[in-house]
């Protein structure tokens, strides 16, 4: 009901994505979003309706449910009833479903999609794209809508492939995804993603019992976990700066919200990445090496 309203003053009222607050240089004035007030955040926690933020993916996460997927027997189930559901709460999917959803998890986090946004995409936004000089094969993804671009100008994402973290590679996701589809379908010419997880609430439901099969807790995790976790994963592990993270996702434009950003890569809810008592310890153990240079220090 928040975003509703929030969404209603500012776009409608344009007023923006500020928090409500008091001008600075005329008193009694104030600008911003009204649904935005530190007023209604407050009755809200009072009212037992707590601003939660939904905890990052993380590319350890997403590399153990790569795996499962890959770990599944190829076969597919029909409809499941609810006493086959609660005697093997494992069949909830066979392995094309996982593997399309992977797909939207993957192309939600690495593209910085909205779940909605990812779901509009159909086989006719998607570009295989080879050059030969040097050999090299990409991905073209045009979106027809973004929450950010109502009325077009959506710069395209170019996809490569990535061997040395392939549980990140969208570019085999989609490989994989087409190939799979085929065997289905003769002419791809929908959406790329089944009506199965058309809806919020089917998604959810699939997600959750996604990442039961690794036994990982699913209660602090939400559609915006990609969102979040895609931040990070190319400031932290990547090395982007904040400027190519804003470009990459859309954001360049105006920058009028900066704390979006902040938001994103920095959350309590999510998990930990070192522990504090080795924040300052020059003998810490190292991490994983890179791919590139082979290095293991914390200081890349």
């Amino acid at each position: 009901m928040r975003a509703a309203i929030s969404h209603k003053f500012g776009r409608d009222y344009q007023l923006g994505t500020q928090p409500w607050l008091e001008h600075p240089t005329m008193p009694g004035r104030f600008i911003g979003n009204p649904s935005l007030s530190v007023t209604i955040s407050q009755y809200m926690i009072r009212a037992g309706e707590a601003v939660m933020s939904a905890r990052a993916m993380d590319e350890p996460t997403m590399k153990r449910l790569w795996e499962f997927a890959w770990s599944m027997d190829r076969k597919e189930f029909g409809l499941i009833s609810r006493k086959r559901k609660a005697e093997n709460p494992s069949e909830w999917a066979g392995f094309l479903l996982r593997k399309m959803l992977y797909l939207l998890y993957l192309l939600s986090m690495l593209c910085l999609l909205r779940y909605d946004e990812a779901l509009r995409i159909t086989w006719a936004d998607i570009t295989f794209q080879v050059s030969y000089q040097p050999a090299q094969f990409r991905v073209k993804l045009e979106l027809p809508f973004r929450k950010t671009h109502q009325y077009g100008g959506i710069a395209p994402f170019y996809i490569y492939a990535d061997p040395d973290r392939p549980w990140m590679c969208l570019l085999q996701a989609f490989a994989i995804w087409w190939l799979l589809a085929h065997e289905r379908h003769r002419d791809l010419n929908g959406f790329i993603f089944h009506k199965k997880i058309g809806t919020l609430d089917s998604f959810l439901e699939c997600f959750r019992n996604n990442l039961l099969d690794i036994s990982v807790d699913p209660r602090p995790y939400g559609t915006h976990s990609f969102h979040w976790g895609r931040c990070q994963f190319l400031h932290t592990v990547r090395g982007w700066s904040f400027r190519k993270i804003c470009d990459w996702g859309g954001w360049a434009e105006n920058f009028d919200n900066p704390g979006t950003i902040f938001k994103y890569l920095l959350s309590w809810n999510d998990n930990p990445a070192e522990a504090r008592e080795h924040y300052m310890n020059p003998n810490r153990p190292g991490c994983d090496p890179c791919y590139s240079c082979g290095r293991t220090c914390h200081c890349g």
